[in-house]
């Protein structure tokens, strides 16, 4: 038989061995709890395939993906329309990933996958933060009687490590009450330079993609007008590059609303481009 090459399905310029990576990328293609548009649990795979559309390098931050260290593990397969099992398996994979001294990071699905990150992280750090992008407050406690919702996963994850360790960006949704917590409890940034007085915290960053404005990224599951553009995103990844970052999550890609792929292709770049600013050589 004559040899490849043959399409490749992880993420370019991954480390194939597990055993020699630093970053495990693990696909979380869940979106039991989506309050509005479904369709996240499509994301990880499309990301994939489109991540090969890109270059390896990143002009923004002068470094090359293959500098991350990262080994994409793949997908987990969860048991539709159980929520809760699904979380358990979430969180006792990425506790693997610590008990073996390795960061996480998360390819989504819907924003509640990172509520068991959070949890299985708590077990081997006493002490971090969450830098939260998002168009959404997500500080509910609960939506439609449901606790375990999308829609509340940041005031979740307040309640493990403390709303002094949440930090959020970008914020332009939510109720009135949700934005009377982030005042109360001073969650909010408005500026790139606020992120460098966390260079000595642990930091673990979410990012929900509807940071960004629909008319960039109008492949998510609640599109909000007046968003990010992506050189306003770069601006504020630009002080990530000099925190210790301990884990991160990229989430809420809808592909299929987006029929142009060009959502896939805007949530690829963002994600090399965090897992750019998550290498060690710093």
């Amino acid at each position: 038989m004559k040899k490849g090459p043959f399409l490749d399905r992880t993420w370019m310029g991954q480390n194939s061995d597990y055993e020699t990576s630093d970053i495990v990328m693990m696909g979380l293609p869940f979106d039991g709890t989506v309050s509005y548009r479904s369709g996240s649990r499509f994301a990880p795979e499309l990301i994939r395939l489109a991540s090969w559309g890109l270059e390896t390098y990143s002009p923004y931050f002068n470094a090359s993906l293959e500098e991350a260290n990262f080994h994409d593990i793949g997908d987990l397969e969860f048991p539709l329309g159980n929520t809760y099992k699904s979380l358990e398996m979430i969180e006792r994979n990425v506790d693997a990933i610590y008990h073996d001294k390795k960061r996480f990071f998360g390819i989504g699905g819907e924003h509640l996958v990172t509520l068991p990150v959070i949890k299985a992280l708590s077990k081997h750090y006493k002490d971090f933060m969450i830098i939260h992008f998002d168009a959404h407050t997500d500080l509910r406690k609960e939506y439609l009687s449901e606790e375990m919702s999308h829609s509340a996963v940041i005031y979740h994850c307040a309640k493990i490590i403390g709303f002094n360790n949440i930090k959020q960006i970008g914020i332009r949704s939510g109720m009135k009450e949700e934005f009377d917590l982030m005042k109360k409890h001073k969650t909010r940034l408005d500026f790139p330079e606020q992120l460098k007085q966390f260079k000595n915290k642990n930091i673990y960053v979410t990012v929900d993609l509807d940071i960004l404005d629909p008319s960039l990224m109008s492949g998510t599951g609640t599109p909000e007008a007046g968003g990010f553009t992506f050189n306003e995103l770069m601006e504020w990844f630009e002080p990530l590059q000099e925190l210790n970052i301990i884990g991160a999550d990229v989430v809420e890609l809808a592909p299929h609303y987006d029929n142009s792929g060009v959502s896939t292709a805007v949530a690829s770049k963002v994600i090399r481009e965090l897992l750019i600013c998550m290498k060690k050589n710093k």
